[in-house]
């Protein structure tokens, strides 16, 4: 398991001074900043920067709207459209994939068509049919789309482990893959370690924040048992900070390290 940071919480006067700075800090990868990329100057600096340095890309969070059961087609295509671009950012920069969540709650949904279809029915059945052609395509590149179940006050879509996972074992292809988030599980999960053992086979990307939406080691959530049962499934790829500091960075993020590197 190889620990990594998202680009934002690294202090930096430029790319090439972040990874820098991830790699005294203790980190193996960085978490791309998917909006950096869709400018091809951010682009070019982060290929250039990652060339040369021992910290790799792990994955790319944001950049292009959460939309893919958007009650608007051209919205779910546009979301598809980025999808398709950033896969193949993935591709070429390393990196396992770029994230997603199906929908937020503050958006547009679909409408609730009981007793033909309840809105959870329509919105699976639509991820399904706009995730098939990424799957393909990010399986053609050598990436995946990593798919995020996210808290129940933050999006109803896909609230628990076993909901993505069941996405993604429909789907039974590489191209898609389970991105696993410690703090939204530790909302929606009655024992976190126990439902990493059950999805285990689908994970293919981790998020670390601890209970207090801060680092690992300012909460009390259980990161030797999250460790433990990661290591059970055979869980090898990257965990990456997506959270808010405590302190300043160049304090925080080591001590964090440290103490993530002692619960494993």
């Amino acid at each position: 398991m190889k620990l990594s940071c998202q680009e934002g919480l690294v202090p930096g006067a430029s790319f090439a001074e972040k990874l820098k700075n991830l790699e005294q800090y203790g980190f193996e990868g960085v978490e791309l900043n998917g909006g950096y990329l869709n400018d091809p100057a951010g682009f070019a600096e982060r290929k250039a920067a990652l060339a040369d340095s021992p910290v790799k890309a792990s994955s790319i969070c944001g950049g292009y709207p959460a939309e893919l059961v958007h009650p608007d087609p051209r919205r779910r295509t546009a979301c598809a459209d980025a999808l398709r671009r950033h896969l193949d950012y993935a591709a070429e920069l390393g990196a396992v994939g770029p994230i997603t969540v199906p929908i937020f709650n503050n958006n547009d949904r679909v409408p609730d068509l009981s007793p033909w279809r309840s809105r959870p029915q329509i919105e699976r059945e639509l991820l399904l049919a706009m995730l098939a052609p990424l799957a393909e395509h990010a399986a053609k590149v050598g990436a995946a789309v990593l798919l995020e179940p996210l808290n129940r006050y933050e999006s109803n879509a896909l609230p628990q482990q076993r909901d993505g996972a069941s996405i993604v074992r429909e789907l039974n292809s590489p191209g898609v893959r389970l991105m696993s988030d410690v703090f939204h599980m530790h909302i929606e999960e009655t024992n976190s370690p126990q439902s990493l053992r059950e999805v285990g086979d689908v994970i293919g990307h981790v998020h670390l924040a601890d209970n207090t939406r801060k680092e690992p080691g300012t909460g009390d959530i259980d990161y030797r048992a999250i460790f433990d049962a990661l290591k059970a499934v055979g869980f090898t790829g990257y965990m990456a900070f997506e959270c808010g500091l405590s302190g300043p960075a160049e304090t925080v993020l080591p001590r964090s390290v440290a103490f993530l590197r002692a619960q494993m």
